[in-house]
């Protein structure tokens, strides 16, 4: 009984992760996208708030992104595959090229831009999604040489998101960075023990 009360706590802390704030007031895939672009929103955001300011431009070498190109990559795909979708980027956010990918990625190492990028590209993300109709999911677009659906597309950008999020826990354990979730459950199994 008891486990089984525990299964409902985990289940019910996860339908509140997965889909809150007005996620919950949509329904159908664009309302599971958001609940899922929260959760990993959520991740991202608490790792990247519990990296040390002098570890930001640690990288494992000189072939891979740092700490900091990550996070910045992750704000600029944000953009990236909105655009794609349909969306119309905010203005002076260059993405013509190649190039423009690099020059977003290296353009800071500090915590508090870094941070200022990711929510404002999360938030600008989110919008697009919310506001997108139901009709244009089953658009055909390019992507990168690819056509797919409108659907297909944003399924993608959530896997790209997740990669990078992989990343950044694998960058922050090399560091000996406890990603803060593990460490609430620890504490929390700890604190089980004592009782």
């Amino acid at each position: 009984m008891k486990r089984a009360l525990q299964f409902l706590a985990l289940a019910a802390m996860f339908a509140a992760t997965v889909l809150p704030g007005h996620a919950q007031q949509m329904k159908g895939f664009r309302a599971e996208l958001i609940g899922q672009v929260e959760y990993a929103q959520k991740e991202i955001m608490d790792l990247e708030n519990a990296i040390p300011d002098e570890k930001m431009t640690w990288r494992p070498n000189d072939q891979v992104r740092s700490i900091s190109e990550v996070y910045s990559h992750i704000a600029f795909g944000n953009y990236l595959f909105c655009k794609f979708a349909g969306a119309t980027v905010p203005e002076g956010i260059a993405m013509s090229s190649p190039e423009d990918e690099a020059k977003w990625d290296k353009m800071s190492t500090d915590k508090k831009v870094i941070h200022d990028q990711l929510v404002t590209s999360f938030d600008f993300a989110k919008k697009f999604i919310k506001d997108l109709p139901d009709a244009s999911l089953e658009k055909t677009v390019e992507f990168f040489g690819n056509k797919m659906t409108v659907r297909s597309l944003l399924m993608t950008y959530l896997g790209h998101m997740h990669e990078h999020l992989g990343q950044s826990i694998a960058y922050a354990r090399m560091e000996g960075i406890v990603p803060p979730w593990t460490a609430a459950q620890m504490a929390a199994a700890k604190d089980k023990e004592k009782k």
